[in-house]
């Protein structure tokens, strides 16, 4: 699933060449995409209108129109967009200059959401807590949000309302940052792992975002690259080959359902 360093480099790359350009056409052509919502309506509401501006909110793409309406995109586990025709097409935007771009989503997962731009805030807000990257992010905060959850601590942090767009791989990659076990019970944390922890979040969503996200299977840019930070990963998918920090062999379990990474020697569990 794209997390935050993919679905901004997607932001990044679709920003200055949707800005300020008028859809032309719209054409949605997976019912999935808009449901509830009929998709000719939902067509209907965006053609003709004019970008204003792309935006990122946790994993959530928002493209807000000129004429006060809002589309917000979550890419779920397969989706992206693309300048070039490629296969899975779930929708296409034409734009007033000429560019076609196109929503692919193998999985059909993705889902695409008309508000008007006084329900975005609210909507958000509901869904998701603090932006990893933005000053709400405190170690107060987290502290806070890991006080009386007996939960694995890396459960607690792929919670959307704690740290929005943190997933599967940046938790793990975090954690081991951070040199916490992803087992842990999240109100066992001291203050100064609580600490580690904030700063490692934020370090391996930046490294993320510098490498345009990580590909495993199908994510690519807009322009059409595959992401780099898959050959940055320190635990996530490393199962049997050596940690890169002291050797130990990186070992696998589950949390919550999710495959999870961890170095044995550099995230003991139970250590302080």
């Amino acid at each position: 699933m794209p997390e935050l360093p993919e679905v901004e480099t997607i932001r990044s790359q679709l920003a200055p060449r949707l800005t300020g350009r008028a859809l032309v056409s719209v054409e949605i052509l997976d019912p999935r995409l808009t449901r509830p919502i009929d998709l000719f309506e939902v067509a209907e509401e965006l053609e003709g209108d004019t970008i204003a501006a792309v935006e990122r909110r946790g994993k959530y793409l928002v493209l807000r129109m000129e004429s006060g309406l809002a589309l917000l995109v979550h890419l779920r586990m397969t989706g992206s967009f693309g300048f070039e025709p490629t296969s899975h097409e779930r929708a296409v935007l034409g734009l007033d200059d000429g560019t076609r771009l196109a929503y692919r989503d193998v999985r059909r997962f993705g889902t695409w959401l008309v508000l008007e731009n006084t329900e975005v805030e609210p909507y958000l807000a509901g869904k998701n807590g603090p932006e990893p990257l933005g000053p709400r992010f405190t170690t107060d905060w987290l502290v806070a949000r890991l006080s009386g959850r007996r939960a694995p601590v890396k459960a607690v942090l792929l919670d959307q309302r704690v740290a929005a767009g943190v997933g599967n791989i940046y938790a793990d990659e975090a954690l081991w940052r951070a040199r916490v076990n992803p087992l842990m019970p999240a109100e066992s944390l001291d203050p100064d792992e609580v600490r580690r922890l904030r700063r490692a979040v934020r370090a391996a969503l930046r490294t993320g975002i510098e490498r345009q996200g990580s590909t495993l299977s199908d994510y690519r840019t807009p322009e059409g690259s595959r992401g780099g930070m898959q050959e940055e990963f320190k635990v996530y998918g490393r199962d049997g080959l050596p940690c890169r920090h002291c050797g130990t062999t990186i070992a696998k379990t589950r949390v919550g359902g999710r495959g999870t990474w961890y170095c044995p020697r550099c995230q003991p569990h139970g250590a302080g």
